[in-house]
C-alpha cells in the first residue's frame, strides 16, 4: 500500500494549497503493520508535530503538516487511499460473537424443549413406583396416578412447543442486530453471513461505488 499526497491530480490525496508540492509526500505500511510518512523532496517540507521530517513513523495521534498551511492526519490520508483495513478488522469479533450466540440459542432451546417433552413421560412411572413401594393400592391413589399419566405428557408437549417457539424470535433479534453491525465500514452495505476470513480474502468491498480496501493487496 502506498498513498501519495500532493497538488497534482494523479495523487491519492490531492492537496490544492500553494505551499504543497506537486508530489509532496507519501504514506506506506511497513512489514510490521506500522505507517511510515516520507517526504518526496518537497519545496516546503513535511512536518510531524511541528518537526520537519524526511521519513517518520506516524500514528493517529500525530499532527501532519505539508508546508506551513496544509494540515492533515493519518486517518484522513488513509481514507483518501480508500484504506478501511483497521475498521474492517474490528468486524471479526462481531462475526465470531454472532456465530457463538446463534449456536448457544439453538442448543440451549433444543435442550429445554426436549427436557419439557421427555420429563412428563417419566413422571407417571416414577409415581407408580412410589405408590407401589408405599403399598398404597387405594382407588384414590390409582385415580391420581392415572390423571398424572394422562395429563403430564400433554402439559410437557405444551411447554415444549412454547419453548421451541422462542427459537425463531431469539434468532431474528440476533440477526437484526447483526445486520446493523456487520457492514462495510465505508458504504454500510450488509456483508451477509459470509465468514470474516472469506471477506478478508476478497480484499475489497464488492460494491462498485465503494471498493473500500479491507486488507493489503
Amino acid at each position: 500500500m502506498k498513498i501519495t499526497i500532493g497538488k497534482a491530480p494523479d495523487n491519492d490525496l490531492v492537496a490544492d494549497e500553494a505551499q504543497v508540492s506537486r508530489h509532496h509526500a507519501c504514506l506506506y505500511r511497513t512489514d510490521d503493520g506500522a505507517y511510515m510518512l516520507e517526504d518526496l523532496q518537497s519545496t516546503n517540507g513535511t512536518f510531524v508535530n511541528g518537526v520537519q521530517i524526511v521519513r517518520k513513523r506516524v500514528t493517529q495521534a500525530d499532527r501532519i503538516c505539508l508546508g506551513d498551511a496544509y494540515e492533515t492526519s493519518l486517518e484522513a490520508i488513509l481514507k483518501a487511499g480508500n484504506d478501511y483495513s483497521e475498521e474492517f478488522a474490528r468486524l471479526k469479533p462481531v462475526y465470531d460473537e454472532y456465530i457463538r450466540e446463534k449456536i448457544r440459542i439453538q442448543s440451549s432451546n433444543q435442550f429445554k424443549t426436549r427436557l419439557f417433552q421427555a420429563l412428563p413421560f417419566a413422571i407417571p412411572g416414577i409415581i407408580g413406583v412410589l405408590i407401589g413401594f408405599a403399598g398404597k393400592g387405594s382407588p384414590t391413589w390409582f385415580a391420581v396416578s392415572l390423571l398424572i399419566t394422562v395429563c403430564a405428557p400433554v402439559i410437557g408437549i405444551y411447554f415444549g412447543a412454547r419453548q421451541s417457539a422462542k427459537i425463531p424470535e431469539q434468532l431474528q433479534a440476533l440477526t437484526n442486530q447483526f445486520k446493523i453491525d456487520y457492514v462495510c465500514p465505508k458504504c454500510g452495505t450488509f456483508l451477509g453471513e459470509i465468514p470474516w476470513e472469506s471477506l478478508k480474502n476478497k480484499k475489497h468491498c464488492p460494491v462498485p461505488t465503494c471498493r473500500a480496501r479491507w486488507s493489503e493487496d
